[in-house]
């Protein structure tokens, strides 16, 4: 018997590094198990060039993927979301369209690696912890027993990654 595939969306305001990352980790992490997808309330258009060069450099496909506006998902033959989690502080204070659905919703906050000003290695030092605190994140995520917990569990579960701050990993 397979176990329920779930719908999840990263939102972020432009769509560019963040839930792009989100999106590609966990579907790396964990494609069998989740249909990812991620969105911007006001998308760049484009992945962010320094994200899409971690991206690639860290062996992830990531053909196919592309900045968009959340407003695809609230369309009506948009696919359901389970999970709504956002990336940024931004677009977490913003009101989001009304989706299909009842998900879960969750917030972590990541700060945006696409502002740090300065020599070019401070700014892939930001990508690259951006990418460390996400896939931290995407691990405990992907390693959750979702079908055998209640909501009020998942909820308590989705809140706790959020508030974790994950060091394990800070030298890869």
């Amino acid at each position: 018997m397979l176990a329920t595939k779930y719908n999840i969306l990263f939102l972020c305001t432009a769509n560019s590094a963040r839930s792009i990352m989100a999106e590609v980790l966990l579907q790396s992490e964990a494609s069998q198990r989740f249909n990812v997808y991620s969105a911007g309330s006001h998308p760049r258009g484009e992945i962010h060039p320094k994200a899409a060069d971690l991206l690639k450099r860290l062996d992830h496909d990531i053909s196919g993927t592309r900045s968009k506006s959340w407003d695809e998902f609230a369309q009506d033959d948009a696919p359901e979301m389970d999970f709504i989690i956002t990336v940024c502080d931004r677009a977490a204070a913003e009101a989001c369209p009304k989706m299909p659905g009842m998900p879960m919703t969750a917030h972590w906050s990541i700060p945006d690696p696409a502002t740090v000003q300065g020599l070019e290695a401070e700014q892939h030092l930001a990508f690259a912890e951006a990418y460390r605190m996400l896939r931290n994140r995407i691990v405990a995520f992907a390693n959750l027993s979702i079908d055998e917990l209640d909501k009020l569990a998942l909820q308590h579960q989705l809140d706790r990654i959020a508030a974790e701050t994950y060091e394990k990993g800070a030298a890869e």
